[in-house]
C-alpha cells in the first residue's frame, strides 16, 4: 500500500499531543558554528525522547483492542511501541538484541513492554512470535504505512516555515524520511530531501542506489538507530521516488555532532539523533536554507558530560570539558 497525504493530515489529528508541534526554530551559536542557516527540529521533548511515538501510535489507533504488538527493534521503536500499546489498551511484545542500550531496555520495561532479548536477527524472531497466534500483529518499522504516515507530521509542522530549500534527515528503515518527504514534496515539488547513513552501517544508502535490498554486516550499534543490516522491499521503493541524495557520516563524526548539539542548542543527541547535523559539519550539502531533525536522545551521558560528585548538592554542576 502507498503512502497518502490525507492519512498524514488525519495522523496530526488522532496522534497523542504529546508528541506533535515539537520546537523548531534557527539558533545562532548552531549556525556560527555550521556556518549556514539552519533550522533545527528538536524531537526528544516527549515522554519516549524520539519521534518514533508519532508513526506507533498512528498506528496503534487502527488495531483491535486485545491485539499484541510485536516488533523486533534496537530500542527507540520498540519504546514507542511500548508507550501506543498502554495507550491504546493493548500488549507490546519487543525483541531487541542482546546488546542492546541499557537507557533503552529500561525505559521499553518501565513503559509496560515484555522484552526478550535474542541472539541474531531479532526481526526473525519477532516474526517467528507473532505467528504463533492470530492476535499477535507483526509491527516492521519501515514497512507498515501507517507508521511512515505518523512521522510525516513532522514535514506536516515543518512546512509552516517559509523558504526551506534542504531537508536533511537520519536514515535507518526509513519511516521518517519518507513521510516527510511526502508531505514536503506535495508541497514544495523543489525541496531537496537528503537522508544520512553510517559508514559503519550503510545497508540503506547501497540499497537506495540499487534499488533493491543489500544486506550488509553492522560493524557496530554506535548508532543503534539508524543501523540496520536489511531494509525492507517497501521502504526502498518509496525512498527511491522521494529521496534526493544519500550521504553517510563516520561514528566519530556522530560524536562530535553530539558534543555540537550539547554545546549550542542545549540538547545531547543520541548518536543516531545527531546524524543530520554530522551530516551538515562534514558535507557541502547544497541548500540556502536547510531544515534537520535531532531525532533522539535516549543515550548514555559519555564521560566527559559528567555531573561533579565531589561538589555539595548545593554547588554541584555540570563539567563539559
Amino acid at each position: 500500500m502507498d503512502l497518502k497525504l490525507d492519512n498524514v493530515a488525519e495522523a496530526a489529528k488522532v496522534i497523542d499531543p504529546v508528541f506533535l508541534n515539537s520546537p523548531q526554530y534557527s539558533d545562532e551559536q548552531l549556525n556560527a558554528r555550521l556556518g549556514r542557516h539552519v533550522l533545527v527540529k528538536i524531537e526528544t521533548l516527549n515522554p519516549l525522547r524520539s519521534f518514533k511515538g508519532r508513526g506507533a501510535d498512528y498506528f496503534a489507533a487502527g488495531l483491535e483492542p486485545g491485539t499484541t504488538m510485536v516488533c523486533g527493534t534496537s530500542g527507540n521503536f520498540g519504546q514507542a511501541v511500548a508507550f501506543a500499546a498502554r495507550k491504546h489498551g493493548l500488549r507490546a511484545e519487543v525483541f531487541v538484541p542482546a546488546d542492546i542500550s541499557p537507557v533503552k531496555l529500561r525505559r521499553m520495561k518501565t513503559l509496560g513492554a515484555r522484552v526478550r532479548r535474542v541472539e541474531g536477527e531479532v526481526k526473525v524472531a519477532a516474526a517467528a512470535f507473532a505467528a504463533e497466534a492470530p492476535d499477535r500483529v507483526f509491527v516492521v518499522d519501515g514497512r507498515e504505512p501507517a507508521i511512515s504516515e505518523g512521522a510525516g507530521t513532522i514535514g506536516l509542522e515543518l512546512a509552516r516555515e517559509d523558504g526551506i530549500d534542504t531537508v536533511v534527515l537520519p536514515v535507518g528503515d526509513g519511516a521518517l524520511i519518507a513521510g516527510v518527504a511526502l508531505w514536503l514534496k506535495a508541497h514544495w515539488p523543489d525541496v531537496r530531501i537528503v537522508g544520512v547513513g553510517t559508514t559503519s552501517a550503510p545497508a540503506m544508502a547501497k540499497s537506495w542506489l540499487a534499488g533493491e535490498p543489500i544486506t550488509v554486516d553492522r560493524a557496530d550499534s554506535f548508532a543503534g538507530g539508524i543501523s540496520i543490516r536489511t531494509p525492507e522491499h517497501e521502504s526502498i521503493r518509496r525512498l527511491r521516488s522521494l529521496v534526493d541524495d544519500f550521504v553517510l557520516v563516520a561514528n566519530d563524526d556522530l560524536r562530535a555532532a553530539m558534543r555540537l548539539g550539547a554545546e549550542t542548542l542545549g540538547v545531547l543527541p543520541e548518536p543516531a539523533g545527531a546524524a543530520g547535523l554530522a551530516a551538515l559539519t562534514v558535507h557541502d550539502i547544497p541548500g540556502d536554507r536547510i531544515a534537520t531533525v535531532i531525532t533522539g536522545a535516549n543515550a548514555v551521558w559519555p564521560p566527559e558530560y559528567r555531573m561533579d560528585t565531589r561538589a555539595s548538592s548545593a554547588s554541584a554542576s555540570v563539567s563539559i570539558i
